[in-house]
């Protein structure tokens, strides 16, 4: 997977190298969060569950990381309830509007509430700054409750960061769905001023895997819209062949 993976991004103009060795990760080690696989000890894909991939590329316009999970074969109501759980804090987050120099430690609860509320958690952050060819995890931004809030790690226009929460259950399967998003300057308030946060990625998030009966109307606008925007900008990029798959993908839910 690392190396088809390589291999394609390797086609695209301004591509230099990895940001990070990718994680393709199956049922029970998508539960480990960094999780690599080797000659010697990795899994064979095979039977039904979920295919958690980690990847990222160096490009002279930029440093990309993203996080997608795929269903192979047929998945259980659990697993979609962790799915779509994780991607209800995804959604949270996203299109939250706050205040210009809040501390990024602040922001975490509002993407792990839709977990919490059911009982479920994840040990990592749910964001980082992305360097552009530095480390691709880069402050001063973190999004994690566990970092101490300071003037040091305040939230700043044209900040890039990653939004990605998670589940993990050890032996058994993880969701992790990760973007990354730029702060923008929200309209003009009395209150002071605002940022919000503009999706940068752009790939299907696999509504195969959701339970839609877990999620409001507005999370799914959000879904709907992110993927038509999605549609609407690589379809005329694409062969026909994956010009069709990316329709499938992005179909309203």
């Amino acid at each position: 997977m690392d190396e088809r993976l390589t291999a394609q991004r390797a086609k695209r103009e301004g591509f230099v190298c990895q940001s990070f060795g990718t994680i393709a990760a199956f049922n029970e080690n998508g539960a480990l969060p960094h999780y690599h696989a080797t000659d010697k000890a990795h899994a064979t894909i095979k039977g039904d569950g979920l295919l958690l991939i980690d990847s990222g590329g160096q490009y002279y316009g930029g440093t990309t990381d993203i996080t997608r999970v795929i269903p192979i074969g047929e998945i259980s109501a659990a697993q979609r309830e962790d799915f779509t759980r994780v991607l209800k804090g995804t959604i949270a987050l996203s299109h939250l509007h706050f205040p210009d120099g809040i501390a990024s430690p602040k922001l975490d609860a509002v993407a792990r509430a839709p977990l919490w509320s059911s009982g479920r958690d994840y040990g990592h952050g749910t964001g980082h700054g992305v360097g552009y060819f530095l480390n691709v995890h880069e402050g001063p931004q973190v999004i994690a409750y566990s970092a101490t809030a300071t003037e040091h790690n305040a939230m700043r226009e044209g900040m890039i960061t990653s939004i990605e929460p998670g589940v993990y259950r050890p032996g058994k399967w993880g969701v992790r769905i990760e973007n990354l998003a730029v702060n923008r300057r929200a309209p003009d308030s009395e209150f002071g001023d605002f940022l919000h946060f503009e999706t940068l990625t752009l790939c299907p998030i696999d509504t195969r895997c959701i339970d839609r009966d877990l999620m409001d109307q507005s999370e799914i606008d959000w879904l709907n819209a992110y993927h038509k925007e999605v549609r609407e900008l690589l379809a005329p990029k694409l062969s026909e062949a994956a010009r069709k798959w990316l329709v499938e993908r992005t179909e309203t839910v």
